[in-house]
């Protein structure tokens, strides 16, 4: 109430102090207090008396805790915060690197498969050592993996000079890159060119993938961690189409295992964020050792509101009473919920090993947590600073719940 913020001068004044965009501050997050300066920081540790609690928590929880991770630094901070697994790796945001994201728009862009394939062989050992790092962190832990989700023009260059470099790179005129840049662009992303959609045209990007996940777990086993490989495929409607790409997939993990002469365990899984795939389920449980409910995506199509463009109006929404809550930020028990507890249901039904869980932001909501205990979910993952109140979420679960004594 103190700070007066001025949109248009670019300041910010308390009292007689005034800051502007040249200044830095400090805020203590558990506090509010606002120091000016930067002040030495030190990431927050599970210890004293919120580390007893934690324990209580702990003690009390059966469902498991997993988080969203895509780095090194991430895994760690979960496990700091007590994280039981990886609930979700965005293969993505290890595509956008500095030191990869030319060949991977060489990969794009090439008008012939020799080129994309080359482009990938320079892809696929960065890609095993990003997941070598993580499954070194994790150790025994689970590890799920999606592969490649987003539409490919996301990957795309957008400036004139990254436009010269890779058209001199490819020995095409920048005319002909732009050319490609417009083709790839879609109307309606969501609902485009993605997930697994991508490994039906393109399966030399999933066989790349599956190459570097498996190449990686092996290097581990060598060192003594017996990681067990859990690989998602994203975007999954149809069980034909899961099909097809789970066999690409399972080819060049068998080619993996005869060139290297060892074979290990792994799972191969799907994201159900269409309801299609959720009203399919049966069908698709038949030929997949998990689920995980990508609940975003799964909202943004049940709802037909885009993530990305209902903030325009959502807030008035939500002020006039016609929804109780951000169906984004809350899941959505009656309709979204239905298609989760549908999918529980007929998946179980044909595949009693089944295993299930949510990737979606949803995962460290208090009161989605405990609705999907009652549902019988194995976990949740959410984002690593998450990963505390999605515990208390869950023992408070087990403790409400009457079928426990």
């Amino acid at each position: 109430g103190e700070l007066h913020v001025d949109e248009f001068e670019h300041t910010v004044r308390i009292g007689d102090l005034v800051l502007t965009g040249e200044d830095t501050i400090s805020i203590d997050g558990s506090t509010g207090a606002i120091y000016k300066g930067s002040l030495e920081t030190q990431p927050p540790q599970l210890h004293g008396a919120f580390g007893t609690f934690m324990g209580w928590v702990d003690k009390f929880r059966d469902m498991k805790v997993r988080t969203n991770a895509d780095t090194p630094r991430d895994v760690s901070q979960a496990l700091d915060f007590g994280a039981e697994g990886i609930g979700l790796c965005r293969t993505e945001h290890m595509f956008f690197k500095e030191d990869r994201i030319f060949q991977v728009r060489k990969m794009i862009l090439a008008s012939d498969l020799e080129t994309r394939k080359a482009a990938l062989e320079k892809i696929l050992p960065m890609q095993e050592d990003d997941f070598y790092q993580i499954y070194s962190l994790m150790k025994e832990r689970p590890v799920t993996v999606r592969l490649l989700d987003p539409p490919l023009h996301e990957f795309l260059p957008k400036g004139e000079g990254e436009i010269k470099d890779l058209a001199l790179e490819l020995n095409i005129q920048p005319a002909r890159v732009k050319e490609r840049i417009a083709e790839l662009q879609e109307v309606n992303p969501m609902l485009g060119f993605r997930g697994l959609r991508l490994a039906i045209i393109y399966p030399e990007i999933a066989k790349m993938q599956a190459r570097a996940i498996i190449q990686a777990a092996l290097h581990c086993h060598e060192d003594g961690i017996k990681v067990v490989p859990e690989i998602m495929i994203p975007l999954s409607s149809d069980v034909v189409e899961l099909s097809r790409v789970k066999e690409t997939v399972k080819e060049e993990i068998e080619k993996v295992f005869e060139e290297k002469g060892k074979k290990i365990d792994y799972l191969l899984g799907t994201m159900i964020e269409i309801p299609r795939a959720a009203i399919t389920a049966d069908e698709i449980a038949q030929v997949t050792d998990f689920f995980s409910f990508g609940t975003n995506d799964l909202t943004q199509m049940t709802f037909g509101l885009s993530r990305d463009d209902a903030g325009k109006f959502l807030p008035a929404y939500i002020e006039k009473d016609i929804f109780e809550k951000d169906p984004f930020q809350v899941l959505d028990q009656k309709g979204v919920g239905f298609l989760v507890e549908t999918a529980v249901e007929k998946g179980r039904k044909t595949n009693d090993k089944l295993h299930i869980g949510i990737c979606g932001e949803h995962g460290g909501e208090p009161s989605t947590v405990k609705y999907l205990y009652g549902v019988g979910l194995d976990y949740v993952s959410c984002s690593p600073y998450r990963v505390p109140i999605a515990k208390l979420a869950a023992a408070q679960a087990a403790i409400e719940n009457p079928r426990n004594k």
